[in-house]
């Protein structure tokens, strides 16, 4: 069957629509169907988009094009609309730079189904879906009519009360009121009179995250910015701005036009439109030189009404409700969300450790079947089909309020999607077969086109019974994430994205293992697939050893009972329970082990001697390389004795900063001088990586990096502008480093370059180094959400090296060589990444300058490696192929 994946799209969520795609793409059965790539443009453009480009980190990394951007000294990144508002039929032709434009008509010879990952407005409100009845393609997911339902937050609210479901009290306010309304301290008190505080303002026609905020303070400025950004507004002090240096006005331009946490772009200002970050700093600048006052910026695509509600103060919640293979809804076990914060925002839903999800949520098994049978009867009543994500929040008195159900869900791996499948033993390949066969089904109740429709559905029927009893010998492969880093999150995103690779394949068997523990005792566990989709590394690690005192949770075995028939239909012989192993009982288990693992242990070889005494292939560089290449001060003091150039560096260590913490720095900053860059010297590639602008700063770094407990110190957390959340962690010497800058260099980038080795005819060591990728950061270092995360970084692969293709190529190649002496120079084998500055001088030089070496580097679906081995012929499947077929290929040549 010809799957066809429609993703992208124009709405606000455009990004997480885009990795949902890639997550579709990637965990279709390769069996069973054939997809096809389908990006939305925000034109509203169809295009079939060429494989290569479904693995860029962001959208605008690839779309538009390069090639078709105007100059940005600042190096912004923008969506194809800005493009269009200059010239339109230049952005027309973008498509034909990564793929086919395709027409509407052209759908039903393309694809035999339709397969939604797109979010929010055009996406999740009945239009796509429109279109595709109107062509007879079937299509995932809900129809017109609950789909339209699904994305209006005001018309639920009606449908709620209709249905005798309590929702809290709420008020419209329109847009040209607002906006005549001079008095907004009379708008905030009668609000505070009918709602009280806190109050939840809402843009109703986004999604769930977008446009919303908490009022919890009886302040009216915190009121009209959380209505200004449910209407999608802005206000610049023109005098705040003028005061801002060049540094801070482009991480204020960024967050202003980021389309989930800002307005966006083109936006109105003053009866013009303006479509770049670059134009709308000069016009600013301009603005803020003749006037003092305040302006207002407006979105293109902006709300006529907000919805203002009453908080409700609970536990919050997420439950999918599928269909069953009766056609009737059974909820999944509901999902307790635990937040940093009150707001449950874009961040904290898509970014792995900054919220928990706890499944089931806890409470009495009772009111836990209570809040599934209410989330079954609202699927009814909005006329849901196939699945709907319903949230909600459980009251201290009991009550149960649902709001906001979405007939789209996000699709990320640890999505609530796949998470609350996985806890009935559905990994996300079997849950998209049982997603798409029930949305064959419903499709058919519509009586259009049936006997198409039906012969489509007997066909996937017996494909499926036929996969069920058909064996084939794989190569089991054991995928070890997680750890005890402050990259372990990371590293749990980067094994389910290898484990999702092998699973799709018709080579490799792949088996979970979890690693915890410390330096002294590594605890490894085999993970059953509902575990390993939890959240974050600590979840599935609080989840193991609370699992070693506690039977299965009632509530999961009824569901797990209910869903029985489907399970053994779709996952027949899912293993749901965990197991403690030790490295012996691994190599009795395993054939090769993909080491997924960040920072220490890992990177630093431990794991590969364990693996080496029991003769078990294994991914990445030996045990000498990964010794050296973790420890970036000997990486350093090694590269500069073979003349590679890095930076002037040194090491600070805990028992002299604190015996003498003055005469420590005073000695620092006679060979050092600020801004400089200090960092952990023995851990992953970003963590507690800072910029230090002063001897304030150098203080704090020290004395959060030589803290004695796990919690942050009040006072350094402030100097160095740590997020509660963020990865800090103790040690007892880190390294201080020069900050690279052009040195009157006439090109100046940071680059990262991936490369992999294989063996040839006579035995050698044979590198293969990828086209590097620029990349910018928003903020003064690259973070780890940048490096690792869908729709966080921005990269662009190729780098930009020159200004014509042969001054590119010259470049490359001579950046290229560099690396490769930089590996063999430290015995690097298997693949690795290697990040460096590059400075480019008028008389034609090229410098490279190596920060850093990754051995064992980042593999989660947006991570760098795949766009630069993609350019190479490489599908990210085919490069973790070739990375443990090297590794196997080494461990026959040394038995």
């Amino acid at each position: 069957m010809r799957v066809g994946i429609f993703f992208g799209g124009q709405s606000r969520e455009r990004e997480i629509s885009f990795a949902g795609g890639r997550t579709v793409y990637d965990n279709l059965n390769k069996s069973l169907f054939e997809p096809v790539l389908f990006f939305i443009d925000s034109l509203g453009q169809i295009i079939e988009l060429n494989w290569q480009y479904v693995y860029k980190g962001t959208i605008r990394d690839f779309y538009p094009p390069v090639s078709l951007l105007p100059p940005s000294p600042h190096h912004f990144q923008v969506y194809i609309e800005s493009l269009a508002a200059e010239d339109h039929n230049l952005a027309l032709s973008a498509a034909s730079h990564v793929g086919r434009k395709v027409s509407p008509e052209e759908l039903p010879t393309l694809i035999d189904f339709a397969f939604l990952a797109l979010h929010g407005p055009f996406g999740e409100d009945g239009n796509i879906q429109g279109l595709l009845e109107w062509y007879n393609i079937p299509y995932s997911g809900s129809g017109i009519l609950p789909s339209a339902i699904g994305v209006n937050k005001v018309v639920q609210k009606d449908l709620l009360e209709k249905n005798d479901f309590p929702t809290p009290a709420y008020e419209l306010l329109n847009r040209d009121s607002w906006l005549k309304e001079a008095n907004k301290k009379a708008v905030f008190d009668s609000l505070k009179s009918k709602l009280k505080l806190p109050l939840v303002i809402k843009a109703p026609n986004q999604g769930s995250t977008i446009g919303v905020s908490i009022i919890d303070k009886d302040s009216v400025e915190d009121f009209v910015d959380g209505m200004n950004r449910a209407f999608f507004i802005e206000e610049i002090d023109l005098s705040w701005w003028a005061a801002l240096p060049d540094e801070e006005k482009r991480k204020e331009l960024i967050k202003l036009t980021d389309i989930r946490e800002g307005i966006g772009l083109p936006v109105m200002m003053e009866g013009e439109w303006i479509s770049h970050p670059e134009k709308l700093w000069v016009k600013l600048d301009q603005l803020a030189s003749a006037r003092k006052d305040t302006i207002q910026l407006t979105s293109q695509h902006a709300e006529e009404t907000v919805l203002v509600e009453a908080f409700i103060k609970g536990r919050e919640f997420s439950c999918i409700v599928i269909e069953n293979d009766n056609g009737a809804p059974m909820a999944l076990p509901p999902t307790e969300i635990r937040k940093i914060k009150d707001l449950f925002d874009y961040r904290s839903k898509y970014l792995p450790g900054i919220s928990r999800k706890i499944t089931p949520i806890e409470l009495p098994d009772g009111d836990i079947q209570r809040i599934r049978k209410q989330c079954e009867r609202l699927f009814t009543a909005l006329h849901c089909q196939v699945y709907a994500r319903i949230d909600g929040f459980y009251t201290e008195d009991g009550g149960i309020f649902l709001n906001d159900p979405n007939t789209t869900s996000g699709m990320l791996p640890s999505s609530f999607f796949f998470h609350q499948a996985a806890e009935i033993g559905l990994n996300p390949s079997q849950f998209l077969t049982y997603i798409i066969r029930t949305s064959l089904a419903a499709r058919i109740k519509t009586g259009k086109m049936i006997h198409q429709m039906k012969g489509l559905l007997k066909k996937l029927d017996t494909e499926i019974q036929l996969l069920a009893v058909s064996e084939v010998k794989k190569i089991n492969v054991g995928v070890i994430m997680g750890g005890f880093s402050s990259e372990r999150h990371i590293s749990v995103e980067s094994g389910r994205n290898i484990f999702e690779k092998l699973a799709s394949s018709t080579k490799y068997h792949p088996v979970p293992i979890f690693l915890t523990g410390n330096e002294e005792n590594h605890e490894l566990y085999l993970l059953p697939v509902n575990i390993m989709l939890k959240d974050n590394a600590d979840d599935i690690r609080e989840k193991l050893h609370a699992a070693a005192s506690k039977n299965e949770h009632p509530v999961i075995g009824q569901i797990k009972s209910e869903a029985g028939t489907i399970t053994s239909t779709y996952a027949p012989g899912t293993i749901l329970k965990y197991k403690r192993i030790n490295y012996e009982d691994l190599s009795g288990l395993v054939d090769a082990v993909f080491i997924a693992l960040h920072g220490r242990p890992g990177e630093d070889g431990a794991v590969q001697v364990e693996l080496e005494k029991l003769g078990i292939p294994y991914n990445g560089s030996g045990v000498d390389s990964s010794r050296i290449t973790i420890n970036k001060y000997e990486t350093n003091e090694l590269l500069m004795k073979h003349g590679i150039s890095v930076a002037n560096h040194t090491l600070v260590y805990k028992e002299e900063y604190l015996a003498h913490p003055a005469k420590t720095i005073a000695e620092l900053e006679k060979s050092f001088t600020y801004p400089l860059i200090a960092k952990p010297a023995d851990d992953g590639c970003s963590s507690a990586v800072k910029k230090i602008r002063n001897q304030q700063e150098l203080c704090a770094f020290a004395e959060m990096m030589f803290r004695d407990t796990p919690e942050f110190l009040p006072a350094q957390q402030k100097v160095l502008k740590l997020k509660d959340n963020e990865e800090f962690p103790q040690k007892s010497y880190f390294l201080l480093e020069d900050l690279i800058d052009s040195n009157g260099a006439t090109h100046f980038l940071e680059i990262t370059g991936g490369m992999l080795t294989s063996i040839n005819d006579n035995g050698d060591r044979v590198y293969e180094l990828f086209e590097p990728s620029e990349t910018l950061a928003t903020g003064d270092v690259l973070s780890l959400e940048e490096k690792f995360l869908a729709g966080e970084g921005q990269n662009i692969t190729p780098a930009r090296f020159g200004k014509t293709p042969e001054e590119n190529k010259r470049v490359s190649e001579k950046v290229r060589k560099d690396l490769e002496k930089v590996a063999e120079i430290l015995n690097i084998e298997g693949y690795a990444r290697i990040d460096a500055f590059v400075r480019i001088y008028e008389d034609g030089k090229v410098e490279t300058i190596i920060i850093e070496i990754n051995s064992l580097p980042g593999m989660t679906p947006a991570t760098c490696i795949f766009h630069q081995s993609a350019i190479n012929g490489y599908k990210p499947y085919e490069f973790i192929d070739a990375i443990l077929t090297y590794g196997m290929l080494r461990q026959k040549l040394i038995a």
